[in-house]
């Protein structure tokens, strides 16, 4: 049995959760999150917890009860709490600042600003002091697409760590060219 799988997600106050068969539609106070799971996974309500039951003990079962569980967990979690990944920009000049519309504007040593605009449920915080970027939604998946896209406009380079890297995310460095010796 999946260790995973069988684990109830608990529900906390003020998430609503309604099944229609196959879709399941979440929503709490920071938003609403809709996915459709395999037709062959069971997904019951039972008091403030969800149980996620499999048919068989096929591999495919076995593998789709834990995805199923563990992604109901994060919906449920999202819209409870929400996640959020942060990132620092690194280097002379290098800056981010948030637009008057939520947007982002990024200046990263190119000859042109960087612009990134975020898809709707996603929000965008810069700490000017501390040159951080923060993404924040109900969706994980999306939140870590988000940041991985602002990540790539720049990545981090190992030589003088110029770039864009998440807060705990170890860079290693390599030393330049060694001096002529004699």
């Amino acid at each position: 049995m999946s260790r995973i799988g069988r684990m109830p997600v608990p529900v906390p106050p003020g998430v609503t959760i309604e099944i229609k068969g196959s879709r399941v539609e979440v929503r709490g106070p920071k938003g609403e999150l809709t996915q459709t799971f395999d037709p062959s996974m069971r997904i019951e309500k039972e008091g403030d917890a969800l149980l996620v039951h499999r048919p068989t003990d096929e591999q495919r079962h076995r593998a789709l009860h834990g995805l199923t569980r563990a992604l109901l967990s994060n919906m449920v979690a999202g819209v409870s709490q929400g996640f959020q990944k942060q990132l620092e920009v690194n280097g002379v000049g290098y800056r981010a600042d948030l637009q008057p519309d939520g947007s982002l504007m990024m200046s990263l040593g190119y000859s042109h600003p960087v612009h990134i605009v975020p898809p709707a449920g996603i929000t965008f915080e810069v700490d000017a002091r501390t040159r951080v970027i923060t993404v924040k939604g109900p969706d994980k998946q999306q939140v870590g697409q988000m940041a991985a896209i602002i990540r790539s406009k720049r990545p981090i380079e190992p030589y003088n760590g110029k770039g864009i890297r998440y807060i705990d995310e170890r860079t290693r460095r390599k030393s330049g060219k060694a001096g002529k010796t004699k």
